[in-house]
C-alpha cells in the first residue's frame, strides 16, 4: 500500500512538469513567435536557444513525471529557469510571473534535496 506522503510527491512531481512538458509543446507549435520573442529580449541566436529551452523542458519535464533521475532533472530546470527568469520576467509589469518562477524553482530545490519519493522509476533501479 502506498502512503499519502508518497502520493503527494507523486503528484507534486506531475504538477511542475507539466507546465514545463505545454511550454515545450507551445514552443515548437508557435517556433517562429517564440524565437522572435527571443530575439526581442535582445538573445542572440534564437532559434538555437529556443530549441535548447524546448529540449530541456521535454527531458526535464519527463524527468521529473517519470520519477527518473529526477534530483537531475529538477537541478537542471532549476538552473534553467535562472535566467530565463532574469531575461524575460524581470521588472514590474512581470512581477506575478517572477514569482511564479521562484515558486516553482523552489519546488524543483525540494525535489532535488528529498528525491522523487517512492512512486518513481528511481526507486525501482
Amino acid at each position: 500500500m502506498v502512503d499519502s506522503a508518497a502520493l503527494l510527491a507523486f503528484s507534486g512531481r506531475l504538477l511542475i512538469a507539466v507546465i514545463f512538458l505545454a511550454s515545450a509543446f507551445a514552443k515548437v507549435i508557435h517556433f517562429e513567435t517564440t524565437a522572435a520573442y527571443i530575439a526581442q529580449h535582445g538573445l542572440p541566436m534564437a532559434e538555437f536557444f529556443c530549441i535548447v529551452a524546448v529540449l530541456i523542458e521535454v527531458f526535464g519535464g519527463l524527468s521529473l513525471a517519470l520519477g527518473y533521475y529526477a534530483r537531475l532533472g529538477a537541478v537542471m530546470l532549476a538552473a534553467f529557469l535562472v535566467p530565463v527568469t532574469l531575461a524575460f520576467h524581470w521588472g514590474a509589469d512581470q512581477q506575478i510571473q517572477l514569482l511564479k518562477n521562484l515558486a516553482i524553482i523552489g519546488g524543483l530545490l525540494h525535489i532535488a534535496a528529498h528525491g522523487s519519493g517512492p512512486i518513481s522509476l528511481d526507486t525501482k533501479a
